[in-house]
């Protein structure tokens, strides 16, 4: 209930107030500054902030209250019946004026060379309620300032000890990383430990500081927020679809900062959506079209680029052409590749470039739960799901679930870490998955499909329980690992009948910024078409990739290098790598979405869409406007829009769901099972060439993770390094020793260049280096 001028109530959960000779309504338990802001009467202040734990320690916003002896702080003051305030006394006046003055007593006055310059709270507020001229004559303290890591840097001087940062590590984040040292005028604002920031919210802690003492380390010195271009766009490395301004200097994008959305991401944003774009400027961003001469690149014009590439298409037959698109296409481009594909006649179209079971035909689906509601979830069950890394702001959601005092339960190969407690876990081997999840669905009763195998477990009885007596405000989330895994048609099938039997929710998360979209724009096989991994079988003779780093971007990178390399490629790419150039014959330059105009679909089934922000790198273009000119250069019908808006008024989304067959089973496999997951700052080529997101500690490098046991068996110890290799490819790693990983697995993640030409199913043989 808002607090807003109304006549009196005598509501049992609200209460009459007056505010400055306003009378108003505040709900029972709120603090004066709610009902303030609520009713657009203006307090200043800084520690407070609507989304963090109250502390009352700056006492900027403090107010008068009739019959109260001395000035409240209405930050920290409830509501009463019948309280009168005001907030434009002398004595309130006197008193704000009065903590700004002791404020500003050790700030320094370096304005003109601050980051937060002309958007700084403390600015602000010292124009409105500070002094003319200050009284103070002795020397300022100064703090020594510490290294944070490579994205926010530090001037700890300006401190005002609000203590913002630190309440949203401990209550936001969850990982208790900074906190108050000393007492008194030696108080202190740092990490104890003097190491940096390892959350990956860690840019967060920018917007909320009230100061310059936390700022933007990509950002810093490179322009003033006047100079600065406000864009909505939306964060498009997961399928959460953050919306976030993108604040354009001189047409580059200088800084990314949250853009409001309860909904969505509320008002953060994770590190990657953040501080992406520095990528976008990497070394090897395509400023031209490219062809190959020989074993040699030439830029070539925009027309014999795309005569070239149409050459290569009218010579092929319809049934030995190949599309595959990278996950996080816009909805446009998709819809676009989806007519070209069907106009030339083939049925070989695909965008789930890592998943490997299609029994079932799965594509990505709608939550079941919306995001905002998972905070009020009673019960959630994480199958498959390191996530943490996958969506951040997604296991931020759940933070905030478990502090309400939601069961969260694991079904994992590994034991992610996580910022909550969980009410019990599940940790099996990845082929033991499956069982695991069926077992778990048969102990809550569930009628299975007698092809699934089952399993058991300490644990299962419990969580089954748990689901059951949620009544409903429950959810089973599946992650990567269960996507993606070799058998995912059973885990959706035991997913289905755990849902089905409790009444809980599904939630499947999204692989890809945009598989929902293009799955409902049709990018996916017609007919008797071959799935993106059926794709690299070697019998298709040209490949149509947009947007795809083959070695990366595949569930299995060697294989599909084997399979570009016999076959002609054509690459609408924004990134020429050295990869890339020796397996295509045309690479023509395309945006990315913060340079352009495009929609995508989150995992609630929204579509989102994104304004030009950038300015587009030499002569590359937005991937419609390519996909146009190339459909016009092979006079393909259905191509006659003009622009944008001609091209989103066709565009005619499907729903489509995924089916209910079964793959056969998996003959196990010698050696370790590899355990595969995406690092969170390598999961797409943006990510790749951002140097601050890799710098960071997440970023860990190939490593392989071994059980303590498998590794004494090997006579292995931390630091070691060690082959491991599948018959296909190895690679020489470091090796890191830890109970998270169950006995009998190794955990390397995918993404790096060392381990792309491994397998991800094959067993893996492991020999000390």
């Amino acid at each position: 209930m808002s607090a807003a001028p109304v006549a009196p109530n005598t509501a049992p959960d609200v209460v009459n107030i007056e505010i400055d000779g306003v009378p108003m309504q505040a709900p029972k338990g709120s603090m004066i500054i709610h009902a303030s802001d609520k009713a657009g009467i203006p307090i200043p202040r800084f520690c407070y902030h609507e989304k963090l734990p109250i502390a009352a320690n700056c006492r900027m916003c403090l107010v008068d209250v009739e019959k109260m002896p001395k000035p409240a702080p209405a930050c920290a003051t409830p509501v009463m019946e019948g309280m009168k305030v005001t907030t434009q006394t002398k004595r309130a006046l006197d008193a704000q004026r009065n903590v700004m003055e002791f404020l500003l007593v050790n700030h320094p006055l370096d304005c003109p060379i601050c980051d937060q310059g002309g958007e700084c709270e403390l600015q602000d507020v010292s124009m409105g309620y500070g002094r003319s001229v200050s009284r103070y004559v002795d020397r300022k303290r100064v703090v020594v300032d510490e290294d944070m890591g490579p994205l926010v840097a530090t001037d700890m001087t300006r401190c005002i000890q609000c203590t913002r940062c630190v309440r949203f590590t401990a209550d936001i984040a969850g990982t208790y990383e900074l906190g108050g040292m000393s007492r008194g005028e030696n108080l202190q604002i740092g990490t104890y430990d003097g190491k940096p920031l390892t959350t990956e919210l860690s840019g967060n802690v920018i917007d909320v500081c009230p100061v310059g003492a936390l700022t933007n380390k990509v950002f810093r010195f490179k322009a003033r927020a006047w100079e600065l271009t406000a864009r909505e766009s939306i964060g498009y490395h997961d399928a959460l679809g953050s919306n976030l301004f993108l604040h354009v200097h001189r047409g580059d994008v200088a800084r990314t900062v949250p853009r409001d959305n309860e909904a969505v991401n509320e008002c953060w944003l994770s590190d990657r959506d953040r501080y992406s774009h520095q990528g976008l400027q990497a070394a090897d961003r395509v400023q031209r079209p490219l062809l190959r001469d020989g074993d040699a690149w030439r830029e070539a014009s925009w027309d014999e680029a795309l005569n070239a590439a149409a050459d290569l298409i009218k010579a092929t037959a319809a049934a030995d052409l190949g599309v595959l698109a990278h996950p996080a296409t816009s909805n446009e481009e998709g819809t676009l590749l989806a007519a070209m594909a069907k106009a030339l006649g083939t049925n070989h179209l695909d965008h789930r470039l890592k998943q490997l079971d299609f029994a079932d035909a799965a594509v990505a689906e709608p939550f079941q739960m919306p995001v905002a509601d998972l905070e009020k979830a009673a019960v959630v069950v994480l199958v498959g799901s390191h996530i943490r890394h996958e969506i951040p702001l997604l296991h931020q959601r759940l933070h905030k679930a478990a502090k309400r005092g939601a069961k969260i339960y694991t079904v994992n190969p590994v034991d992610f870490e996580v910022t909550f407690a969980l009410a019990g876990k599940h940790l099996v081997l990845p082929s033991a998955l499956p069982a695991a999840l069926a077992g778990l669905a048969q102990a809550a009763g569930a009628s299975l499909p007698a092809a699934l195998a089952v399993g058991t477990g300490d644990n299962l009885r419990t969580i089954a329980d748990a689901l059951k007596k949620a009544e409903g405000n429950a959810v089973i989330v599946l992650g990567e690992l269960a996507e993606n895994h070799v058998q995912a048609s059973h885990l959706h099938a035991a997913a289905r009948a755990l849902a089905q039997a409790t009444g809980a929710k599904l939630n499947r998360i999204a692989q890809g910024a945009n598989a929902l979209g293009l799955a409902r724009h049709g990018v996916l096989p017609g007919g008797q078409g071959k799935t993106a991994a059926t794709m690299l079988d070697g019998a298709i003779k040209t490949f149509v990739l947009h947007g795809i780093e083959p070695q990366f971007d595949f569930a299995h990178g060697a294989q599909a290098l084997k399979a570009l390399a016999s076959a002609k490629v054509i690459a609408l790419s924004a990134f020429a790598s050295d990869e890339l150039k020796k397996l295509a014959h045309v690479i023509l330059p395309i945006a990315m979405l913060p340079e352009m105009e495009a929609t995508l679909t989150n995992v609630d089934g929204v579509d989102q869409a994104t304004r030009a922000g950038a300015k587009l790198p030499g002569e590359a273009r937005p991937g419609w406007r390519v996909l146009k000119a190339l459909a016009d250069k092979l006079a393909l019908s259905g191509f006659d829009f003009t622009d944008l808006a001609g091209l989103q008024s066709q565009l005619a989304p499907k729903m489509v769901a995924s089916g209910d067959g079964l793959a056969a089973a998996v003959a196990s496999q010698p050696g370790l099972e590899r355990i595969v997951t995406t690092p969170i700052y390598r999961a797409d080529a943006v990510l790749r060439r951002a140097a601050a997101l890799n710098a960071h500690p997440l970023t860990t490098g190939a490593r392989a993770v071994l059980n303590p046991e498998d590794a004494l068996a090997r006579g292995v110890s931390d630091g070691a390094i060690i082959k491991a290799g599948d018959g296909t490819g190895s690679a020489s790693l470091p090796v890191v020793v830890s109970t998270r990983v169950p006995h009998g697995a190794i955990w390397i993640e995918s993404g790096y260049e060392a381990t792309a030409p491994m397998s991800p199913t094959a067993g893996l043989a492991v020999v000390r280096a």
